[in-house]
C-alpha cells in the first residue's frame, strides 16, 4: 500500500532522513521506533504530505504523491494523527469531527460514521458539544483519532498516540488501534513505547539519525537483545 525509496529530506542544511526505505502492506501494522529526534515523526510528515522530500519517491498504491497537496493526501486515503493531538481547541468535538469528514459528501454515511465513533469512543458522545481544549490529554486523543477516521482512510498514520497518558488510557488507544486494524484500516505507527508498539505490530522499522538500521517482524525486534537495550530499557 505505502512504500518510501530512497526518501531524503532536509531542514535547511540538516539532513533530517537519509535514504530512507519503507514499505506497509495492507492490512499491516507496521511501527516506526526509535528516538527522540531519529526521524519518526518527519517521515510520517513527508507521507502526509505537509513535508517534501528533497529526493526520493514516496508511493501510495503504486502512485507517487511527493508533488500532491497535504489536503489532497487525505482525499487519496491517508489521515494523519499529528503528535500532540492538535485538536481544533476552540471548536466543539462535533465540530472537529465534522472538519474530519471534509473531504466527503456522503451525508448518510457520515451520520453512520458519527455513530461509529460514538461507539468506539462513549466518552467523546457524552461531551460532544463542548469544546476540545477543555478535554483531558486522553479525550483529546480519542478525539483526534476519532476525527482521522471521519475521512474513512485506508491508511491511518498515527504519531506519539500514548504521549503524556496514564497507563490505563494508553492500554485502551492500544485497544483501540488494534480493534481499527482489524476492521481494515491499515496503521503505520509512531511510538515512544517501543514496547507496546512491538506487542500489537505485524512489522517494526528502527530509525537512527535519519537512516533506518533494522527492521523485521515486531515480535522479533521485540526479542533481540539491541533493541532491548536501546529502547525497552532492559
Amino acid at each position: 500500500m505505502l512504500e518510501l525509496v530512497d526518501v531524503n529530506v532536509y531542514y535547511g542544511a540538516i539532513h533530517a532522513l537519509k535514504g530512507i526505505n519503507l514499505k506497509v502492506n495492507e492490512g499491516e501494522i507496521v511501527t516506526l521506533i526509535g528516538a527522540n529526534g531519529a526521524g519518526k515523526s518527519t517521515t510520517l510528515k513527508t507521507i502526509s504530505g505537509t513535508l517534501k522530500p528533497k529526493s526520493g519517491k514516496v508511493l501510495f498504491k503504486g502512485n507517487d504523491v511527493n508533488k500532491t497537496k497535504a489536503h489532497q493526501v487525505v482525499g487519496l486515503g491517508i489521515s494523519h494523527v499529528p503528535e500532540g493531538r492538535r485538536v481544533f481547541a476552540s471548536m466543539s468535538i462535533m465540530e472537529n469531527l465534522e472538519m474530519g469528514a471534509y473531504t466527503r459528501n456522503d451525508k448518510s454515511e457520515i451520520k453512520k460514521d458519527y455513530d461509529k465513533i460514538f461507539e468506539m469512543f462513549p466518552r467523546l458522545l457524552e461531551r460532544k458539544n463542548q469544546m476540545a481544549g477543555t478535554l483531558s490529554g486522553g479525550e483529546q486523543q480519542m478525539l483526534a483519532i476519532g476525527r482521522a477516521l471521519m475521512a474513512r482512510p485506508k491508511l491511518l498514520l498515527l504519531d506519539e498516540p500514548s504521549m503524556g497518558l496514564a497507563p490505563l488510557i494508553v492500554k485502551q488507544i492500544f485497544s483501540i488501534i488494534k480493534d481499527i486494524n482489524e476492521s481494515g484500516t491499515t496503521v503505520l505507527l509512531i511510538e515512544q513505547n517501543a514496547s507496546m508498539a512491538l506487542k500489537i505490530a505485524h512489522r517494526a522499522y528502527v530509525i537512527q539519525n535519519g537512516c533506518i538500521e533494522m527492521e523485521g517482524n515486531a515480535q522479533e525486534l521485540l526479542n533481540d537483545d539491541s533493541v532491548k537495550s536501546a529502547y525497552l530499557g532492559a
